[in-house]
């Protein structure tokens, strides 16, 4: 595996919600210089795990440790934030400010002073709109925005955060072709370029093979395979947590994975499809 060392982990982490248990015991490290995918089902915890992991969400057991800092509980707010970053899933759509204006926000945990001074701001902004393709549109209102645009302004104002553990969720959500390609080549580059720890929910496995150092496959709140992508993603594992017959195999050009789900034409009869 490629990287420095960890730069973030969690340590038999458990998450519950009343009586259902999210994450359950959960043991994953983020490395530097790497991205790890966390893939699974829908309800089988990646984003909780991944909130956790930015103390988004209090955990009800175990603990998310940084390498000088054994417990992140220990930190301020402030302090976690110029550290580790988080694109969450879901966020508002704020009307009458600027592209510039949401990427800007990600500076918010560097600002000094009563003034929130930053004297490095401004060029963590123009850095970020540059990566995201998004330098020609900074001084539209938000609103105009398509959907790929929206979600793009709020991963440059991840970029613009700056900082050594960068998590994402199902960044490439809403983007069509063209942008999922670059925003996972963006995430490549961040992690081999500038050495920052990348863990990205994702739901396309080819997606995770092909960017991703490291996988972690979930399963109802727990991790059933962590390793490369040849390791984890094998068609035993994915048949097993999907509940689908599933084929993984190599492509013969370039030597990437490729996972297929089987048809269940037996279940779709039995259903009265045609």
């Amino acid at each position: 595996m490629t990287g420095d060392g960890w730069a973030l982990r969690t340590e038999d982490l458990r998450v519950r919600h009343g009586d259902v248990t999210a994450v359950d015991g959960v043991h994953v490290h983020l490395v530097r210089g790497a991205v790890t995918a966390l893939v699974g089902p829908n309800g089988s915890g990646k984003s909780t795990l991944l909130r956790a992991m930015s103390r988004l969400v209090v955990p009800s057991e175990g603990r998310v440790s940084l390498p000088d800092v054994r417990d992140v509980t220990a930190l301020g707010t402030r302090e976690l934030a110029r550290r580790v970053g988080l694109l969450a899933q879901h966020r508002p759509t704020p009307a009458g400010i600027t592209v510039r204006d949401v990427v800007g926000y990600g500076r918010h945990p560097h600002r000094r002073g009563w003034r929130g001074t930053d004297p490095g701001g401004p060029a963590a902004v123009d850095r970020a709109l540059l990566l995201t393709g998004l330098a020609d549109r900074q001084h539209l209102l938000l609103e105009t925005l398509s959907g790929g645009q929206l979600q793009r302004a709020w991963v440059a104002a991840a970029l613009a955060q700056d900082t050594e553990v960068l998590l994402l969720d199902e960044p490439i959500n809403h983007l069509d072709l063209r942008y999922q390609v670059e925003v996972l080549e963006l995430v490549r580059s961040l992690a081999d370029r500038h050495h920052v720890a990348v863990g990205v929910v994702l739901h396309d496995l080819d997606h995770a093979a092909e960017v991703a150092d490291r996988v972690v496959v979930l399963s109802r709140g727990r991790v059933v395979a962590d390793g490369p992508p040849a390791q984890a993603l094998t068609g035993e594992v994915l048949s097993e947590v999907y509940e689908i017959p599933v084929r993984v195999t190599t492509d013969p050009e370039d030597g990437a994975l490729r996972v297929r789900a089987r048809p269940l034409l037996g279940r779709t009869r039995d259903l009265g499809v045609a």
